[in-house]
């Protein structure tokens, strides 16, 4: 039985040619690159997060890992704590210890690129109780590797636990872990949003998650908003070349909060079709309709030319051109934590 190939939208093709690769492999030689900046590391706020069951918290381990707390769930995204990226060290520590994590009730798995997910991570973070979610086609390798509680998404399914929606939306990238098994499973996003028939409240959907039925999967638009005082709708958007999705899920959702990639980008020639810019990444920050964006997918791996000084110098200019507030853009340290305050409607 042939495998399954899976598309982006439009069928936008990110595949490269080995003469494209030797001519970046090229280019590159004659590139001097200034690494002195490193992201800021932030001691973590470990009493806190170990405690909190109210506020919806976001802090940045590093690359796409974020540790979340959501309308009382432990969520982490794209699980990497390696110290190497094939023959490229970590350029900063992660933001909290491994060890140090406070139990997880979800896993979300954005595409099966080893810079997302990390065999090894996932098995020192994950529980009896802990769900995976992972991109559809994925189930199956992630069984074989010993992870049984797993459950696979297309886009635009949704599931719920607890109080937490989840829904799983597109992106434009690609995947492959081995010689064989390009596309053969899918990649995109999480949007993150409080269930409104939920009647339980953050203390008590956390202590309930590991009951819910997490078969109860379904597909279709998802007409709902953020309520008055809840937590605000959360979109990680795992990773993306820039895409007419970023509009549609703006469509689809009243966004409060966006994680958005800015790096790997450069030679853009080579990276266009698989990873934003900084000014793309803006660009569908503003086209999604996002109340803040906090950066991500920089300064933790060197997976092509630029360097987390160039994304962000980048990243402030087209900011001022566009005229969006500073506060809109929360560019967060290693360990550093976004608290919002649900009750205040205010960001900590």
């Amino acid at each position: 039985m042939p495998k399954i190939r899976y598309n982006n939208i439009d069928n936008v093709s990110t595949d490269k040619t080995l003469k494209e690769f030797k001519q970046w492999r090229e280019q590159r030689r004659s590139k001097v690159k200034d690494y002195s900046y490193t992201v800021p590391k932030h001691p973590p706020e470990l009493d806190y997060l170990h405690a909190n069951r109210d506020d919806t918290s976001i802090t940045w381990i590093g690359h796409s890992t974020f540790f979340i707390q959501y309308y009382g769930l432990n969520i982490v995204t794209d699980p990497v704590w390696a110290e190497k990226m094939g023959f490229q060290r970590r350029l900063g520590a992660p933001g909290i210890p491994i060890q140090d994590i406070p139990p997880l009730d979800v896993i979300l798995i954005s595409h099966s690129h080893y810079d997302h997910l990390h065999l090894a991570s996932l098995r020192k973070l994950i529980t009896a109780k802990t769900l995976l979610i992972v991109p559809d086609g994925l189930k199956r390798k992630m069984i074989r590797k010993g992870f049984h509680r797993c459950q696979e998404m297309k886009w635009w399914d949704h599931m719920t636990l607890g109080g937490v929606k989840i829904t799983f939306v597109p992106a434009q990238h690609w995947t492959r872990r081995t010689l064989f098994d390009t596309n053969t499973s899918h990649w995109g996003g999480y949007v993150l949003e409080s269930n409104h028939s939920a009647t339980n409240s953050a203390a008590e959907s956390a202590a309930t998650t590991n009951n819910q039925d997490e078969s109860s999967t379904e597909s279709g638009k998802d007409e709902t908003s953020k309520t008055s005082g809840g937590p605000p709708v959360l979109y990680f958007v795992g990773d993306t070349g820039y895409f007419q999705g970023f509009k549609t899920i703006g469509e689809r959702f009243d966004i409060g909060v966006t994680l958005m990639p800015i790096g790997a980008y450069d030679p853009e020639w080579f990276m266009t079709s698989q990873h934003v810019t900084p000014e793309e990444a803006l660009q569908g920050f503003v086209e999604s309709g996002s109340q803040l964006m906090v950066p991500m997918h920089y300064g933790t791996f060197k997976l092509a030319d630029d360097t987390p000084k160039e994304a962000l110098d980048r990243l402030e200019v087209e900011r001022e051109r566009l005229g969006i507030g500073k506060e809109r853009i929360r560019v967060l340290g290693h360990g550093e934590t976004l608290r919002i305050h649900h009750e205040e409607g205010k960001q900590g």
